[in-house]
């Protein structure tokens, strides 16, 4: 653990830190990275439950491991599900002589041999944990506990609002941007295109009969496959594409600085990855799952609405022509 002085010194700046308007993954990072200046641990993680309050989704990891797939955790598995389900904290000299933990065939990439883990609490309630591991055995001690458990209980709150103010504007379901959010940014990239040159597309995307899924296999399936698009979407495009859920099945995709044959290269990678790779739910449930997607590219002149309205009309022209396909939107006619 770091010297009484420079510990104070640090936790004050994580402090200034957490007190600035910055965005939750921001707030999340600033806190492992402290995490791992003031102990002597090789990792540190962040994890928040979900809103249905089941899954330990992983916010942010620092150190060690930090860009390794996270393992999945559910609420009450593993050590750090046991933290969440019980509120209770946890220092393990030997992780291999606790039967919570979940053994590094399930998915642990680096050696750990001993943990620490605080519960996050807000409202009176456990929203996430804050953790660090060792590859040393015995690697924590008492002082290092209250150490860890002073940043969990400083950084929940900040946390916390920064999580509220994120499910204000996005969806919980797929964590892609509510629909409030759809008209406002393709007015802001519309601005920014005339300002600096460039062009702006959106992909209008509806997955291919829905509402199959939901009668024959239950809405919780149908969450996992509106979850698994995004996630999908999410990996097919760049970290500037902002996607949103429109509604239902609907989303659209904002492309800043993209042409239409850019937008369309684009539309073709995501619909031909979801119809060659079925979704995996759980419980070994696999689905096969189509989407047909409608592209429109700004013509410098229309409004949002009607750029909007471009690419819906192509995704239902996609619908007509037997689903499963990309159709690029006709370009506005020219008045006057």
């Amino acid at each position: 653990m770091a010297d009484t002085k420079n510990a104070l010194e640090v936790l004050l700046q994580l402090t200034a830190q957490l007190t600035a308007d910055r965005p939750l993954e921001d707030f999340l990072r600033a806190v492992t990275d402290t995490t791992l200046t003031l102990l002597a641990a090789d990792h540190a993680s962040i994890r928040l439950l979900d809103t249905s309050r089941t899954a330990l989704l992983s916010g942010a990891r620092s150190g060690t491991g930090a860009t390794d797939r996270p393992m999945d955790f559910k609420r009450g598995e593993g050590v750090l599900g046991w933290v969440v389900d019980n509120g209770q904290p946890v220092r393990i000299d030997d992780v291999d002589l606790d039967p919570r933990w979940s053994a590094p065939a399930a998915g642990q990439k680096f050696s750990v041999r001993s943990i620490m883990a605080e519960p996050l609490w807000s409202s009176a309630e456990v929203i996430g944990v804050l953790s660090v591991t060792s590859p040393t055995l015995a690697a924590f001690k008492n002082d290092d506990q209250l150490l860890l458990r002073l940043l969990a209980n400083c950084s929940a709150p900040p946390i916390e609002r920064a999580r509220l103010r994120r499910l204000a504007m996005f969806d919980d379901i797929t964590m892609a941007f509510n629909h409030r959010y759809l008209l406002p940014r393709v007015v802001e990239e519309m601005e920014r295109a005339s300002r600096a040159g460039g062009d702006v597309s959106i992909l209008y995307m509806d997955l291919d009969h829905f509402k199959s899924v939901n009668d024959r296999f239950g809405h919780a399936a149908g969450d996992a496959v509106l979850r698994l698009f995004a996630d999908r979407v999410r990996k097919a495009v760049r970290r500037v594409d902002v996607l949103i859920r429109r509604g239902g099945e609907e989303f659209v995709l904002i492309m800043p600085q993209t042409s239409a044959t850019q937008a369309h290269a684009t539309a073709t990678r995501i619909q031909q990855t979801l119809h060659s790779e079925e979704l995996e739910i759980e419980n070994g449930l696999k689905i096969r799952q189509t989407v047909s997607i409608g592209v429109a590219t700004w013509d410098l002149h229309e409004t949002p609405e009607h750029l909007e309205r471009r690419a819906d009309q192509a995704m239902y022209e996609a619908k007509r022509l037997g689903r499963n396909r990309v159709v690029v939107a006709t370009p506005p006619q020219i008045t006057g």
